[in-house]
């Protein structure tokens, strides 16, 4: 497998890989280019977007800034809405329903390093698919981890942080940051959860 089917399949990957290098500066180029866009360019921008992204309805509005890595891994439907500022770590595939909205400042991170610190200086890393469904409002400054899947017909509260798996039709909020547990030598065994590394030692 080289490195850009590792990333996809989340597996640990190195970044600065050749072919996923070429990539990432083609997508840099065209998210430069749709946030230089004039507030009137909106068949512009729209291109953009559909070039870029893998999939997308054909209602749609991204206000700029935007940001992401590579595009080709973000799904969008119908009636799609974000605000100023949304950016997606795609190194794995995003997956957003219908008729979803995101206030200002969302941040959709599929992208990860290893907790432990002599696996996270090798420079591998990984991305974990995130799923949301349809009917989704995310309040501003909301952040989703890797691996996350969010339901049908949910709201989620500004400033929340989301680290677990979010049911249908549910208002989810709150973040509170507290020591779960410390960096053991088992972490060297891992990647993501229980996702085992399968380069080698490490």
């Amino acid at each position: 497998m080289n490195m850009e089917e590792r990333m996809v399949n989340g597996l640990p990957y190195i970044a600065e890989d050749e072919g996923l290098r070429k990539k990432y500066n083609y997508a840099q180029k065209k998210i430069f280019e749709f946030n230089r866009s004039l507030p009137h360019d909106k068949i512009y921008r729209e291109n953009i977007i559909k070039t870029l992204f893998k999939k997308t309805g054909e209602n749609f509005k991204i206000t700029p800034p935007f940001y992401c890595d590579y595009g080709c891994n973000i799904s969008i439907g119908e009636n799609f809405y974000s605000n100023f500022n949304l950016t997606i770590l795609d190194v794995a595939e995003v997956k957003i329903g219908d008729n979803v909205m995101f206030g200002p400042n969302v941040a959709i991170y599929t992208a990860g390093h290893p907790i432990h610190p002599e696996n996270r200086n090798t420079g591998y890393e990984y991305g974990i698919s995130i799923e949301i469904g349809n009917n989704v409002w995310l309040g501003g400054n909301v952040v989703i981890n890797p691996g996350i899947k969010i339901g049908n017909n949910v709201v989620i509260g500004s400033g929340s942080v989301i680290t677990k798996d979010i049911p249908d039709n549910v208002i989810a909020a709150g973040n509170s940051a507290r020591i779960i547990r410390k960096v053991t030598e088992e972490d060297r065994k891992y990647y993501f959860k229980n996702r085992e590394f399968d380069i080698g030692d490490v």
